[in-house]
């Protein structure tokens, strides 16, 4: 089983002015795509050659972490963000209200642990299966949640080639406008999928 690249739900240039085309190209078709490639040379011939993305992501270290879990992170990042802004569906409202007090306490709780995030890595809304509660983590590098065994269902990319094009080093300014681009049908779909049986 080969890593792929997975292919968008909307064009390159649907999301400006949130990322312009030229920044999504760059985004997508050389970072998401070196990450793909380099992630297939290694499990080339190996006992991961048969193994899902997450498989990977959740039991390998060094080279081969670092690739697979970019592809996986990049996955849910393009999944995470829509053209236009969503409307937040009832279950996940009341579900987002019950840990963050209101949508609008999430959406200001998320830009605070983003905009100040040192360095590299990604803001994630998980959601942790034995509780049912849901938390904001930031990670660093390539982490993603999956290894600690709760279920993602929003990331954000805090690398710098994720918007340097569009905001150079105005992170805060990249966050906000992140906010109105959340595709909570992803969520809620993520969300079904990891609490019906």
């Amino acid at each position: 089983m080969s890593i792929f690249l997975p292919e968008l739900k909307y064009g390159l240039d649907k999301l400006d002015p949130f990322l312009s085309h030229k920044a999504m190209d760059f985004h997508y078709n050389k970072h998401f795509v070196n990450y793909v490639n380099a992630a297939n040379a290694i499990i080339k011939g190996t006992e991961y050659d048969s193994q899902s993305l997450r498989t990977i992501v959740k039991t390998s270290s060094g080279p081969l972490f670092n690739n697979a879990a970019q592809v996986l992170n990049h996955e849910i990042f393009f999944n995470s963000i829509s053209p236009r802004e969503t409307p937040v569906p009832p279950q996940i409202e009341a579900l987002i209200s019950e840990n963050f007090n209101s949508v609008e306490d999430f959406k200001d709780q998320l830009f605070k642990v983003s905009a100040t995030h040192f360095g590299s890595g990604w803001t994630w809304l998980v959601l942790d299966p034995a509780s049912g509660k849901l938390e904001l983590r930031n990670t660093v590098n390539a982490a993603n949640p999956i290894t600690d065994g709760l279920a993602v269902l929003l990331g954000l990319d805090l690398w710098e080639h994720s918007y340097y094009l569009d905001y150079q080093n105005r992170r805060p300014d990249y966050v906000k406008a992140f906010l109105n681009h959340i595709d909570w049908s992803y969520v809620e779909r993520h969300y079904l999928r990891n609490t019906v049986k």
